[in-house]
Parts: structure tokens; C-alpha cells; sequence
């Protein structure tokens, strides 16, 4: 199996301001979201976007920077040279130290803030367009390594890698990475609590240099090394439904209170038609994580194939509470039974 690498992308978005950000507010933003700019040693440029989150200090992802013999940050006019980075390859997040900056930071949110169908904000640059903004909602927040990686709904293209997903309320809880594609496309950012120490820290920064090593970000390693979540989106892209049951037998055994691989699991099962263990294991996702609107529709969509239409309308009960627009699409269902 090809690499993960191979079929991901910088992201980006090319998509105009929704009206559920105001134009007040994307004004606001804007000051404090930049255009990365990376003169690669081995020939040519590299853009991306980035979000000041302190003074002087804007972060990005490092695979924008990891080849850079140097790097700007730039606004309209403006531009300033950055001298230092601080790197965390493993979440793929550099923080960039370019003096001068005229900009204020964002206020920061915390990732156990973060909801599922929430309402969230992209902010960033796409190739050589101006900044633009794509609302959306938080579809999954996956586990891994101590925070969740968040993937929404937002619509991304190249170019808007290392800029910042935001809530409601304008604070940053997510900076966007990276996207999968392949049938429904899935989009994710690494949660603000990665950046921890690693933007205070001043003992990590370093003179802007090609990052030496091979060392690479989770997303981007071999298939056999990514988290099960990354494998189990890839499964599921390729309708792979043997390994995908296997996959997630496995990845229950050490994460049985974690509603993701019961859900992923039920799925699996009931593409294999063994329609009462995919009723059980669904059934345990969603009493795991009641949030889930994914997970009460994948439920309603089997209550009806085993001809319990009953359930299926408490199912879509549930989806209305949620104000899930996946209500509508399982009443369409019921409707024609």
C-alpha cells in the first residue's frame, strides 16, 4: 500500500467568506492569519499560511518549512524575515520567530472545548490568492497522542497549510494539516494543545536551515506506522471492509471505552452482513459518544435494513436534538418503506 504521503496535500480553500463569519470578524483575523512564503534549499518556493499566537511568533506546519534555506512571513506589503524555528515534526507543527511582526496574536481555545457538530472557521491562503475563510462543523475528533486530532467538514485545496481552524467565538483550537482524498474527502488539524511548550520554549529555536534527518510528521509515514485512525480512513476509502473489521477488532482490545473504532467497526460488520454484531457495535459507539450524528444515522440506516422502523424514528429523534441536517436524509429513508 502506497503511503499516506502520497495521497495527501497541503490544504488550503478557495471557497468565499460564509455569512456565519462576519465581516468584522474576518478583518480581525486576518491581521493575525499570514502568508508563509519558504525558499527551498533544493530549488524553487514553497507557500503556506500561518497564525501569530504570540509576539514576533507565528505558527505553521513544518512540512512548509522543513526545506527552507529561508523564510518569510508576509501581509499585503508587508514582509518580514524569519530567523528562528522551533520544530515539532512528529505533529508537524514549527513555530517561527520573524521579529518585528505588526500584528496581534489570537486568543487560544482549548481542545477539550472542541465538540462534535460544532461550528468551526478555517482561516488561511491559498496558492497565490488572498485569504479566504470556509465555515464548517466538526465531523470526528480522533484520539492520538494525548489530545484529538480534529477533522471537519471544511472544504480545503492546497495552500492553506499551517493556517487556523476557529470556534465561535474566534479562538484558535486547530491548525489545518493535512487532507485525505479519495471518495468523501477527510480534512484535519492538529489540536492548539500540541503547540504546548514548544512556543515559549526558547531553547528550541533554531537558525532557519533545511531540517535534517528523516524524520516525518504521523500523517506522512508508512501506512503500518500511522494511527488506526489514518489506516481506517484509508480502509474505508477503498471499501477494504475485511481489514477494516480486522483492523478495528484489534484496536478495540486496548481502546474499548473509545466510541471511534465501535463505530468504524459496525460499519465494517455490516458491509459483511453480520447485521446483529454491526446493531451491537454501533449501538455501543453511540452510547459512548451520544454526539455522534454520524453514528445515530449509520444506526437508523441499519434499524431499517432489519426492518425495525421504530427504532430508525427514535434514531432520527436523536439527530433532530441534534440539529444534524443527517435527519432529514434518514427521514427520506423511512419515507419510502
Amino acid at each position: 500500500m502506497k503511503h499516506l504521503l502520497a495521497l495527501c496535500l497541503s490544504i488550503g480553500f478557495v471557497v468565499p467568506v460564509h455569512a456565519e463569519l462576519d465581516r468584522a470578524s474576518f478583518i480581525g483575523l486576518s491581521a493575525s492569519v499570514l502568508k508563509i512564503e519558504v525558499r527551498r534549499a533544493q530549488g524553487g518556493y514553497a507557500l503556506g499560511s500561518g497564525v501569530v499566537v504570540r509576539p514576533d511568533k507565528v505558527v505553521t506546519n513544518c512540512h512548509v518549512t522543513r526545506d527552507a534555506a529561508e523564510i518569510n512571513v508576509l501581509r499585503g506589503g508587508a514582509r518580514w524575515r524569519v530567523e528562528a524555528q522551533a520544530a515539532d515534526m512528529e505533529h508537524d507543527l514549527c513555530v517561527l520567530r520573524a521579529p518585528g511582526i505588526q500584528a496581534s496574536a489570537v486568543a487560544l481555545g482549548q481542545i477539550g472545548d472542541v465538540k462534535l457538530g460544532q461550528p468551526v472557521t478555517a482561516v488561511g491562503y491559498t496558492g497565490g490568492l488572498g485569504m479566504q475563510s470556509s465555515s464548517g462543523d466538526v465531523v470526528a475528533l480522533h484520539r492520538h497522542d494525548r489530545s484529538n486530532v480534529i477533522r471537519v467538514s471544511n472544504w480545503f485545496t492546497s495552500g492553506a497549510s499551517g493556517g487556523g481552524l476557529f470556534d465561535s467565538d474566534l479562538r484558535l483550537v486547530g491548525i489545518l494539516t493535512y487532507r485525505l482524498r479519495g471518495g468523501e474527502a477527510h480534512y484535519f488539524a492538529a489540536p492548539v494543545d500540541w503547540l504546548g511548550a514548544l512556543v515559549d520554549d526558547d531553547t528550541r529555536y533554531q537558525p532557519v536551515m533545511p531540517m535534517a534527518g528523516n524524520v516525518h510528521p504521523y500523517w506522512q509515514k508508512p501506512v503500518a506506522q500511522q494511527p488506526n485512525f489514518l489506516q481506517a480512513a484509508l480502509l474505508e476509502r477503498d471499501e477494504n471492509w475485511r481489514e477494516l473489521e480486522a483492523l478495528t477488532a484489534r484496536w478495540l482490545r486496548s481502546s474499548s471505552d473509545d466510541a471511534e473504532p465501535w463505530y468504524l467497526n459496525g460499519i465494517a460488520l455490516e458491509r459483511l452482513n453480520r447485521l446483529p454484531e454491526a446493531r451491537a457495535a454501533l449501538e455501543r459507539s453511540v452510547s459512548l459518544e451520544p454526539a455522534s450524528s454520524q453514528g445515530w444515522f449509520r444506526l437508523g440506516q441499519l434499524y431499517l435494513r432489519e426492518g425495525q422502523q421504530d427504532l430508525a424514528r427514535s434514531a432520527r429523534g436523536k439527530l433532530e436534538a441534534l440539529k444534524s441536517k443527517l435527519a432529514a436524509r434518514l427521514t427520506l429513508s423511512i419515507d419510502k418503506l
